[in-house]
């Protein structure tokens, strides 16, 4: 059993405290934070490029029209990673039925992006923000974000770290979100 000095134990539960001040300080300057031209929730998009790895090019709006679930990544996020499978299942099971899934990489280096879809096998759409404008607009400060947005355009809700995408309960939350039946 451990035993400390009045005094050394007074200097722990002070640093302690310190540390957890520190990190309620941190948490709550890194949620109020934003990214430059943010787009808040209820906010519509804003008109942005979409560069597609095989060369592809196109507009944001053109995917208006159905819900849309933007998922903003990185290859070297192992978060990002961890998540890629339960959304590749969620694509493959509702993807352009009931809402469109789309990826938006912010890695600087496009290869590595590519090769980490090829490997894993990822067929949902995806584009690489080279320029960090997405990035930007979309809010990702931290990732993985993933954001719902309606059939107009409207970000309906932004999620931050990492989800499994293909559970029942993810499924229903995506559904009242959409407010439609999945």
């Amino acid at each position: 059993m451990l035993h400390f000095s009045k005094q050394s134990y007074s200097a722990f539960v002070f640093t302690t405290s310190m540390i957890s001040m520190l990190c309620l300080l941190l948490a709550s300057t890194l949620t109020i934070a934003g990214t430059p031209g943010e787009i808040k929730e209820g906010s519509v998009l804003r008109e942005a490029s979409l560069y597609g790895f095989a060369g592809d090019y196109r507009k944001l709006s053109e995917l208006r029209g159905k819900p849309l679930i933007i998922n903003v990544w990185a290859s070297w996020c192992a978060p990002c990673r961890a998540e890629m499978g339960s959304l590749e299942r969620l694509s493959k099971r509702y993807g352009g039925k009931q809402f469109n899934i789309i990826g938006v990489s912010i890695d600087d280096d496009a290869n590595a992006a590519a090769n980490f879809l090829k490997r894993y096998g990822i067929t949902f759409d995806n584009y690489l923000d080279y320029r960090l404008r997405l990035e930007n607009m979309l809010g990702a400060n931290t990732i993985p974000l993933t954001l719902l947005i309606d059939s107009e355009g409207r970000v309906l809700k932004k999620v931050r770290g990492f989800h499994q995408w293909d559970t029942p309960e993810t499924i229903q939350m995506i559904g009242t979100v959409f407010d439609t039946k999945i």
